[in-house]
């Protein structure tokens, strides 16, 4: 009840009762020797008792809501103060900066930048001569630029940051499905247009793979559907048992078919380009005279025992030579399959086993950063294009030491079965093999530190050799 009820309901009663109470005190006060009651002040005066009992009933009870009543304006001028102070407290908190935890948003498309920041220095022996100059296997390895037939020993160190990469991400609702973008680059993919070691170092930003997806479509550049690359084991190496794997990025066109929860099936239309070399001469020919393009497919499976892969690829080879003022030509099917797998194992799954098989004729460009051509012109006059048999595999196992150290070791072999019957030059990549082992530790998230050793082998046709080995460390920043 308010003041201004209070006083309407007690305010005449107040003055009233005041004036009774005014006269009962003059009555009680009389003279002792005044005439005895009569029965009609006797009345009068147990009337102004109970006027005086009510009087002080009330008088009570109007303390009583005056006190309720401050206590509660108390209570909401506290709980008024606590809310401006709640709320200047989350004033500061929007007003401090924070980052996004998912990176960040632009006209309705997140976008997120990740990459890594990486150092490398090596020491190199070739046991039959000095790398060429300027030559890949400098920064990596790379089998078939290993020396071979030399008259003495080359020794090499390098130390590069050009292997450091960058990608960005995008995402954007489109109804219930989701558009995703993906642009990734290095400064090792460029070749030719380096700076000098002598004074910058300075390397091209060049293109790794830039593709989008919808729902289960990919278009653009990304890795071979042939190609499983979970099978590529952690190393020191731009790539590692180059040798043995399947390694090609191109352009292409892949819609993925869902088979069961475990089970999805891949299928790519990719860029076509044939490889090949002369009867005369080693060296490999980009021809661009493709019309078709290559066609793989690829099972994927995914148990708790852990990941299988079994790809497939048909291919047109494709060659035109120019005789004189004719343009004679041949064509060729090249075919190929290929086995790989991730298997972990030990208790938490802190190791895992890696594989990778690969057969076939005429995917020679496929195969270690093409080691072996795909076809020979067999005939310069007849333009008859004669295929290449392949077989390269690679395996390793990584063993996790603690939940901070690992280590990797692995093997990688490949070979070549070039045709009968026509001549083959001396120098044509026959085999490579080569093995390493690792160790890496990462002292905070993001941060690794590594060394690693490898030796590997290249034999060419003619039956000369030249062995490689290296020692080589790096620090690698992730974000």
């Amino acid at each position: 009840m308010d003041r201004q009820s209070l006083r309407t309901k007690y305010g005449s009663r107040h003055k009233y009762l005041a004036g009774i109470a005014t006269s009962a005190m003059l009555i009680a006060t009389a003279p002792a020797f005044a005439a005895p009651q009569t029965a009609r002040e006797a009345e009068l005066e147990s009337r102004l008792e109970k006027l005086e009992a009510a009087y002080s009933n009330m008088n009570n009870e109007v303390l009583q809501l005056r006190a309720e009543q401050e206590a509660t304006a108390a209570k909401a001028t506290a709980a008024a103060d606590a809310s401006v102070q709640a709320g200047q407290k989350v004033a500061a908190l929007e007003a401090k900066p924070t980052a996004p935890l998912e990176g960040f948003n632009v006209g309705g498309t997140t976008i997120k930048i990740n990459g890594f920041i990486k150092a490398n220095a090596s020491f190199s022996r070739y046991s039959d001569g000095d790398a060429a100059t300027g030559s890949l296997i400098k920064d990596f390895y790379v089998p078939g630029q290993v020396p071979v037939g030399g008259v003495r020993e080359g020794n090499d160190f390098t130390g590069i940051a050009k292997q450091s990469r960058f990608w960005l991400t995008t995402a954007t609702p489109v109804g219930k499905k989701m558009l995703k973008g993906h642009l990734e680059f290095d400064f090792q993919t460029a070749s030719g247009t380096q700076g000098s070691q002598r004074t910058t170092n300075g390397y091209n930003f060049a293109l790794r793979r830039g593709f989008f997806t919808y729902d289960r479509l990919l278009v653009g550049q990304e890795w071979s559907n042939f190609q499983y690359v979970a099978a590529l084991p952690e190393s020191t190496d731009f790539v590692g048992p180059t040798e043995g794997t399947v390694f090609v990025r191109q352009a292409q066109v892949r819609y993925a078919f869902p088979l069961s929860k475990q089970a999805t099936l891949t299928v790519s239309l990719e860029s076509p380009e044939t490889a090949s070399v002369t009867t005369g001469s080693p060296t490999m020919i980009e021809n661009d005279d493709d019309r078709m393009p290559d066609v793989t497919a690829r099972l994927n499976y995914a148990g708790s025992f852990g990941e299988l892969s079994l790809a497939g690829i048909v291919r047109q080879l494709s060659v035109d030579n120019t005789v004189g003022s004719k343009v004679i030509g041949d064509n060729a099917t090249g075919w190929g399959i290929s086995a790989a797998g991730k298997i972990p194992f030990g208790a938490n799954k802190q190791h895992d086993f890696r594989f990778m098989a690969t057969y076939g004729d005429g995917i020679g460009r496929y195969l270690g950063l093409n080691f072996a051509p795909d076809a020979v012109l067999a005939s310069a006059a007849t333009g008859r294009l004669e295929t290449v048999k392949n077989f390269a595999g690679l395996a390793a196992v990584r063993l996790g030491w603690t939940k901070v150290v690992r280590s990797t070791f692995m093997a990688g072999y490949q070979k070549a079965d070039y045709p009968n019957g026509i001549l083959i030059p001396g120098l044509a990549n026959l085999k490579s093999w080569s093995v390493a082992g690792n160790l890496f530790w990462s002292p905070a998230k993001g941060f690794d530190v590594g060394g690693e050793y490898r030796h590997g082998e290249r034999e060419v046709v003619n039956g000369l050799t030249g062995q490689f080995d290296r020692l080589e460390f790096v620090a690698k920043y992730s974000f």
